[in-house]
């Protein structure tokens, strides 16, 4: 199948499909003309590359796992594979409890903000002021 019915089929743009190819991630065949042809695999190729990439994986990571997929018998590199996902696990956990205390640091603030809306609200001032 050409380009635009890999699209269609997947959802995923033209433009993505030339990106994947050029990190290695997919392949095709071309035609006299130039034209990429892929085969029907190609689809769940695709599907597996966006669901690595939607988990957060980038492009580097996904070249380093997908020979799990090509070669599911090789022990070296189903080895290696796991390595990568556990350093990206590691990556994602390290990015959450960033995340986390950055949340805490930004609960406080507005905690603060809140007693400073309250104070504000309630000043002699404020009420003194007319409406």
């Amino acid at each position: 199948m050409r380009i635009g019915e890999l699209s269609k089929r997947t959802g995923v743009s033209p433009r993505s499909l030339r990106y994947y190819e050029e990190q290695g991630l997919l392949t095709s065949s071309r035609s006299g003309a130039g034209q990429r042809h892929y085969s029907d695999t190609a689809v769940q190729r695709v599907s597996l590359i966006r669901q690595l990439f939607d988990a957060g994986l980038s492009s580097r990571v996904i070249t380093t796992l997908l020979p799990c997929v090509d070669i599911p018998d090789d022990l070296d590199v189903a080895e290696e594979t796991f390595t990568a996902m556990m350093r990206e696990r590691d990556r994602i956990d390290a990015e959450i409890a960033h995340l986390l205390q950055t949340r805490d640091a930004l609960d406080m603030l507005i905690r603060a903000n809140g007693r400073h809306r309250a104070a504000l609200s309630t000043a002699p001032e404020r009420a003194a002021q007319p409406a």
